[in-house]
């Protein structure tokens, strides 16, 4: 600040901002302005107390709008991570998703579909993450956050989406592992156990209901030409999911589970023969009840097949491996078609449920029983190439054809659809890239539509005062009709004369500028202006004017940075441990 007495034909005074304008005609008008010398100039003290008040004034209303504005965007962030970790979560069961035959309530012909049906709810391909998921090291950190964040995920979707529908019934339709088959035991037992906690088989194996059955997928046990080499695979699987086929019954329906990877197997070896052995059992039996066909792998349709309306990715023609030393096969899309009519025939399924292709598809079979539905389902993990995660609701009626209920009110489907995670961290990104840019470039001055809702507000908060306390008349003040001028004496002080309002003339010889009550000359404005702007104005002549305009631009450079962190440090104190508790809360076994 300069010590001497700055003379206004010395600057080009830089006209002043409307805030600092509004300030110095509020300062005038309160008498706050310092006096002036004898020469009509500001002192060096005085202009210091006149930048002092003004700088005084321009900070608190800017901490004040940066506090809004900090206090607005961790609203917004809070928000954001409630409905992101929480909310989303909970969708499916309270709004989007519901059992079909509470859907199909209005043709139930009288039946209490409360209490008539039995819900089985499905699941398929959660296909935990590994060291063969991601060309990482295994055990590094970059692997462990992805097996948790996708870990995560899943045990959300079981605990917040499934279990509030509370199924009689829970199934999974096979590939609980990765790398099952290559993994070593002590790999196997490790994802093995973190399954458990992700779907809480601990607590449910405990309980009546639901009960849990499980289907034998290709990452879990292989296919035929794993078998011959590693034949322990399988022993592995039984020993903690038991058989691979088998049968159970749900209210009047039979659901029929067979290992598809073994009925395109060596048809002279042992695990192919079991597989086909049980088929045989199960047609030679009464078909009095309908049944559902139970296959992680698809059958086979012919390629480029319609998928139906909620297929996202495109379609998967059969694509078969085989092993060059045996011939048997080492890959597949879908079970071979002589198979799969096989299967058809013998069993005769009413539905087909299956998995492996980590995406909805339904199609139509054609046998000569009548037309049969499959229904794939999509991965319930968001990280197996599928945006849209998904399960199904399945409503089992306990009542039979003879007891009139059409057959799609035996067995009937829903596919429910769960958080898009994938968008959900793109938000996030995206929210945190807006923070950054908001801070940093948020104006000094007031915006306009910000006076216009605190004026708004202003409104809206004296209307419900004159509502609740009545009319609040306000009596007139004998100086609203008088304005006041500054008027130096010989010996250069200022003071306030009141005099009466007269109209403004037109032709006025000497303009002035007025708020309120309060009249501020032209000419004591000028000297205003110069003093509170003597850093952003140009010298003629002066090139240390320069340097400083240079200095102010940096300086306002690192104030907004050290702004921006502070804002960003305070959004992530007051949200940060709301998410850790969101996220412990899911994942901790309470």
């Amino acid at each position: 600040m300069m010590s001497k007495i700055v003379k206004a034909n010395n600057f080009k005074p830089t006209r002043l901002s409307p805030e600092k304008e509004k300030i110095v005609k509020n300062l005038s008008g309160s008498g706050a302005l310092p006096e002036l010398d004898g020469k009509g100039s500001y002192a060096a003290n005085g202009r210091r107390k006149l930048k002092g008040k003004v700088k005084q004034k321009i900070m608190g209303r800017e901490s004040r709008r940066i506090l809004t504005l900090t206090l607005f965007l961790s609203v917004i962030w809070t928000i954001s991570i409630l409905y992101g970790e929480l909310i989303a979560f909970r969708v499916p069961s309270m709004w989007s998703c519901s059992w079909p035959h509470q859907l199909r309530q209005s043709s139930m012909r009288g039946l209490n579909v409360s209490g008539d049906y039995i819900k089985v709810a499905i699941l398929t391909d959660p296909q935990l993450m590994d060291r063969t998921s991601l060309p990482l090291a295994p055990k590094s950190f970059l692997l462990e956050i992805a097996q948790f964040y996708t870990d995560l995920f899943m045990r959300r979707v079981f605990l917040l989406s499934v279990l509030p529908f509370k199924p009689d019934v829970i199934l999974f339709l096979g590939d609980y592992f990765d790398g099952g088959p290559i993994l070593s035991d002590e790999e196997w037992q490790e994802s093995l156990s973190r399954f458990k906690h992700i779907f809480d088989l601990n607590m449910l194996r405990q309980t009546p209901k639901p009960k849990v059955y499980f289907l034998a997928g290709n990452h879990d046990i292989g296919y035929a030409a794993l078998h011959s080499q590693v034949p322990e695979v399988i022993s592995r699987y039984e020993k903690e999911f038991g058989a691979r086929n088998y049968r159970f019954t749900v209210g009047s329906v039979d659901f029929i589970a067979i290992d598809a990877q073994t009925v395109d197997g060596n048809s002279q070896g042992n695990i192919t023969s079991e597989t086909w052995k049980f088929v045989s059992n199960v047609s030679k039996e009464s078909n009095s009840s309908r049944r559902v066909l139970l296959t992680h792998i698809p059958l086979d349709r012919p390629d480029w097949t319609s998928c139906g309306s909620y297929r996202s990715s495109p379609i998967i023609n059969q694509r078969i491996s085989r092993d060059p030393d045996n011939q048997l096969i080492s890959y597949q899309n879908y079970v071979t078609a002589q198979s799969s009519n096989q299967l058809l025939n013998l069993i005769r399924p009413a539905l087909i449920l299956s998995g492996h292709d980590h995406d909805q598809c339904t199609v139509t079979h054609a046998t000569k029983y009548g037309p049969v539905e499959e229904h794939t389902l999509g991965t319930i993990s968001w990280q197996q190439g599928n945006l849209y995660p998904s399960f199904m609701l399945l409503s089992i009626s306990d009542h039979t054809l003879s007891n009139g209920l059409a057959p799609e009110d035996i067995i009937s489907t829903h596919l429910c659809f769960l958080p898009v995670q994938t968008f959900l961290y793109i938000w996030y990104l995206v929210l945190f890239i807006m923070t950054i840019l908001i801070v940093l470039l948020w104006p000094k001055e007031e915006m306009p539509f910000f006076r216009h809702f605190v004026h708004l507000a202003e409104q809206i908060r004296s209307l419900s005062h004159g509502s609740i306390f009545g009319e609040v008349t306000k009596e007139k003040s004998e100086d609203e009709d008088c304005e006041y001028e500054m008027i130096w004496d010989a010996e250069g002080s200022m003071h306030l004369i009141k005099q009466p309002s007269k109209p403004r003339q037109s032709s006025e010889a000497v303009p002035v500028e007025q708020r309120g009550n309060a009249v501020l000359r032209s000419a004591a404005k000028r000297q205003i202006e110069v003093d509170i702007e003597e850093g952003e104005a140009v010298g003629n002549g002066d090139g240390n004017a320069q340097v400083r305009v240079r200095k102010s631009k940096t300086k306002i450079v690192v104030q907004r940075i050290l702004r921006m962190v502070r804002v960003v440090t305070f959004i992530a104190a007051f949200n940060f441990p709301l998410y850790i508790m969101l996220i412990f809360k899911d994942w901790i076994d309470i």
